[in-house]
């Protein structure tokens, strides 16, 4: 716009416009006035006027003074709890650092987050029971001290456990973070890696929706807290999902960002202002924002800047000059803040040093926090994100308050820890003789401050965090029986994936668990062959379907409902590794036992959301993950960033991941249903899996009497090919197991060589089986000797595995092979594009290579002349010359 534009024509027609909008807000409220200039702005957009960049607010809070609830709670029994609190999250730390471990540990977070908390716990925060599940918490990772603390004076928690603080092998210990693994009793969810929280928020609280929609749980009351860093907001998870937040209109959502300014080595943004990005970022994505910049101190200030400057100086002045503010003192503040503008500098002239530097940050107000949380509480049809300043280190002085290391600081020496004391009004209850052994403090039972803390929780349902570890719901679950048609020869050529897609509507259809089944997919149904769901089942949408389908025409048109059972994603596999999280831990947070299927590509799995994949091991995650398309040479024509060829590999680093390969569609729901016996049976296993599934079209054999033990356990034999002159092992699983069948005829028809060909549906299982035997002899010498199941399968014949992923897949189990002569082919590289034969023929698992494989390995034994193994080489055309497929 330029500068003449900006000259105001006519004065008097700008006066009539803000007096109209002034008349609005008084006598219809401010909802009124932003509905009416919502609508006037979206008009100027359709007329083409310029509109203004930016959509930030001035630097102060968003609630106005006069229009702030009366707070509800008892404010100075607050503070002695919260004090009490706070002083108890420190000397876990130091009383830790005390032992020379080098245990680390942080404290300044916490300090910083109190108020949050506190507010939350005495007025917020619903405890699950019987009726409701409660409010679900995603506690910011480095708080954890402080719920520690408060745990401790509930009595919930004792001395001996925080004294243990970091040290959990002899399992006395609490852990570093929040860890549901590690307490599964206690914390719901983990939060750190960083950006985690702030997506799987998104998705839980959209999951909750989808319990409602589908008539499955009431969960109107429940609402879901994510209390994160402002630093934290840098990671792309952070951000990447909140407009989806806002297309759902997730009112059961709400964020409080932290913004004392600091990432953990300095400014998060020295040169601007962090809070006026995020709001910004937010309000364009639809989100309510409630900035929560000062406190009650600031107002009257606010309420005397008859000339603006004030404001005009909190608008300028930029994020490292405030942290800079409150790591100095109360003059440095008034000559360098206060006194950049004589008016600014005659607002304070009548307060001292110390009054000024008292002046608080809107995040350590309870009153302001508690009208932010209330205000977010009744805002519908979107979610809201309370943006609270406050600073790094708060009361810990010259040790951390403000400073850069703040982050970092685990020790404090006693003139420090005196500061503390005396910065909360602790003197009474720490002696100066105390000092020295960094006491706990307890409430005294029948106090004020116990009352009050067990009265509020009382209100609230009870005490959080809390975790359910076993739902108590008693599902009726279908045997092996029930995919009956699947365990019998398939009358065409199919793949794994439609053998999966069979098994998953035997599911849908089941009475017993039909409904708790949740298919997710990441906008490749069609790809799958899962189009077919669309009209069964519906696709989860709020809102319903409010347009005609393109394809309404056809059976399987693209069905959307607010009862529909699938989730649809769209390109989006963190988002919906999240919603898989979500439903997968539904036992836990609703006692509502939910089985989900997340199918994708098998390259998207793993590799793109590992993380994701570690957090679901510790958050205790059960169901199914479906890696389709997989194998290093399964998929025609993708190339490089599609073929996977590490997966299991991936999938095995994570402690509860169980990961199967399986070659047939028997095999398949086979593994199905005792996946399912285990994670919702009797034992409510905490394990979830992860099935390859291939798009290849071939033979589906019936399975073999006595296979089902074999198949969940890694192998059984599946056939044997007969042969006069020798005797092999060819070991295989997925697609690549048909080259080696056609391997196996060779052998037999043109060397009189015979097989005994076993399927692996896991090398992954007999890896750890394997292992675990092993430990077991080694430290119970006296004891009769166990022996792993591959090696009671195998004998000591000459052995060839090969499959459609890394060599390390198979030499995994190399020293549980009883011959001395065990040879793995694998699909070690990069994939690349063409097709299946070429592939095979490039990474040289095809049948001509596990001929010459089992030759080779022959010849060494003495039972075929070298010869042969040459004549074998020119047979199937190999250059012995090519490239190693790994470095190709």
């Amino acid at each position: 716009m330029s500068e003449v534009n900006k000259i105001d024509v006519d004065a008097l027609e700008t006066q009539e416009w803000l007096q109209a909008l002034e008349s609005v807000v008084r006598e219809e409220g401010v909802e009124r006035a932003q509905f009416l200039l919502e609508q006037v702005l979206e008009q100027a957009r359709l007329d083409g006027v310029d509109m203004p960049t930016g959509t930030t607010t001035n630097y102060v809070n968003t609630i106005p003074v006069d229009q702030e609830p009366a707070y509800p709670g008892d404010v100075n029994v607050e503070r002695r709890i919260r004090s009490i609190i706070r002083w108890n999250a420190i000397m876990i730390v130091l009383r830790a650092s005390k032992k020379d471990l080098d245990l680390g540990g942080h404290m300044a977070s916490y300090q910083s987050s109190a108020a949050f908390y506190e507010v939350c716990f005495n007025h917020f925060f619903k405890a699950p029971n019987d009726a409701d599940g409660g409010d679900l918490v995603y506690y910011q990772g480095h708080i954890s001290p402080g719920i520690y603390a408060r745990a401790f004076v509930e009595g919930r928690l004792t001395a001996e456990q925080l004294d243990n603080f970091r040290q959990e092998v002899d399992g006395k210990g609490l852990p570093s973070y929040p860890h549901p693994k590690l307490m599964p009793e206690f914390w719901q969810f983990p939060t750190v890696s960083m950006g985690l929280g702030p997506i799987a928020s998104i998705y839980q609280a959209r999951f909750l929706k989808y319990l409602d929609g589908r008539g499955l749980k009431d969960t109107k009351n429940q609402r879901v807290y994510a209390f994160l860093g402002d630093g934290e907001m840098d990671e792309p998870e952070s951000r990447g999902a909140i407009s989806f937040a806002a297309r759902e209109k997730l009112d059961n959502l709400c964020y409080l960002i932290n913004c004392n300014l600091q990432r953990l080595d300095g400014p998060v943004m020295g040169n601007g202002k962090i809070i006026q990005e995020l709001e910004g970022l937010f309000k364009g994505a639809g989100w309510n924002v409630i900035k929560v910049v000062w406190g009650s101190g600031w107002d009257i200030l606010l309420a005397k800047d008859t000339t603006g400057k004030l404001l005009q100086l909190m608008n300028e002045t930029i994020d490292g000059d405030y942290q800079t503010y409150k790591a100095k003192d109360g003059a440095y503040v008034r000559e360098h803040f206060f006194g950049r503008y004589p008016e600014t500098a005659a607002l304070v002239a009548d307060m001292t040093d110390e009054e000024i530097f008292a002046l608080k940050r809107g995040g350590h107000e309870p009153s302001k926090l508690y009208a932010a949380f209330k205000k977010a509480e009744e805002t519908k049809d979107r979610p809201t994100v309370i943006l609270a300043k406050t600073v790094k280190g708060y009361g810990m002085g010259e040790a951390a308050e403000g400073k850069n290391i703040a982050h970092q600081v685990k020790k404090m020496d006693m003139t420090h820890v005196a500061h503390l004391r005396s910065r909360l009004g602790l003197q009474d209850l720490v002696s100066d003789d105390q000092l020295a052994d960094l006491p706990y403090l307890t409430l005294e039972e029948g106090s004020e401050e116990y009352k009050y803390l067990h009265a509020r929780r009382e209100a609230l349902q009870g005490y959080t965090p809390k975790r359910i570890a076993k739902f108590s719901e008693k599902l009726v679950l279908p045997e092996v029986e029930a995919f009956k048609p699947l365990l019998e020869e398939q009358k065409r050529d199919i793949s794994t994936t439609m053998g999966f897609v069979r098994a998953l509507n035997v599911l849908l259809k089941d009475k017993g668990i039909g409904k708790n089944i949740v298919p997710i997919i990441a906008d490749e149904a069609r790809t799958f062959g899962m189009e077919g769901l669309f009209r069964q089942i519906g696709i989860y949408n709020p809102h319903g379907q409010n347009y005609t389908p393109q394809d309404r025409d056809i059976v399987s048109y693209y069905k959307e409902a607010t009862s529909g059972q699938v989730l649809q994603e769209g390109i989006n596999e963190l988002g919906a590794m999240s919603s898989w999280v979500a439903a997968a831990t539904s036992y836990s947070t609703n006692d509502l036992p939910m089985i989900p299927f997340y199918i994708y590509y098998s390259m998207f799995g793993f590799q793109r959301v590992g993380d994701m994949a570690w957090m679901a091991g510790d958050q205790q995650a059960r169901g199914f993950l479906l890696g389709a398309t997989a194998g290093r040479t399964t998929l025609n024509g993708e190339g490089l960033q599609h073929e996977d060829g590490h997966s299991h590999i991936l999938a095995n680093t994570v402690p509860n991941c169980i990961s199967y390969d399986p070659t047939y569609a028997y095999e398949v729901a086979v593994i199905m249903q005792d996946g399912i016996r285990r994670m919702y049976g009797e034992d409510q296993e905490n394990v979830f899996y992860y099935l390859t599934l291939m798009n290849e079209n071939y033979h589906q054999p019936a399975m073999p009497e006595g296979a089902e033990e074999g198949i969940r356990k890694g192998i059984y034999k599946l056939e044997t090919v007969a042969g006069d002159k020798a005797k092999v092992q060819l070991l295989s699983s997925g697609t690549i197991m048909i080259e080696v069948r056609k391997a196996a005829q060779i052998l037999s028809e043109e060397y009189g060589i015979g097989s005994d060909v076993f399927s692996v549906t896991s090398f992954n299982e007999l890896t750890r089986d394997g292992q675990d035997v092993e430990r077991f002899n080694m430290l119970n010498p006296d004891a009769e000797q166990k022996t792993a199941y591959i090696t009671e399968a195998l004998s000591d014949a000459v052995t060839v595995a090969a499959t459609d992923y890394m060599k390390n897949y198979a030499e995994q189990v190399r020293s549980f092979v009883p011959s001395s002569n065990y040879k793995v082919l694998g699909t070690d590289g990069f994939g690349r594009s063409d097709s299946r034969e070429n592939l095979r023929r490039h990474f040289e698992v095809n049948a001509g290579y596990v001929v010459v494989a089992t030759l080779s390995e022959l010849a060494k034994r003495g039972e075929v002349e070298k010869s042969v193994v040459a004549e074998a080489i020119k047979k199937f055309d190999i250059d012995t010359n090519k490239v190693n497929p790994l470095y190709a």
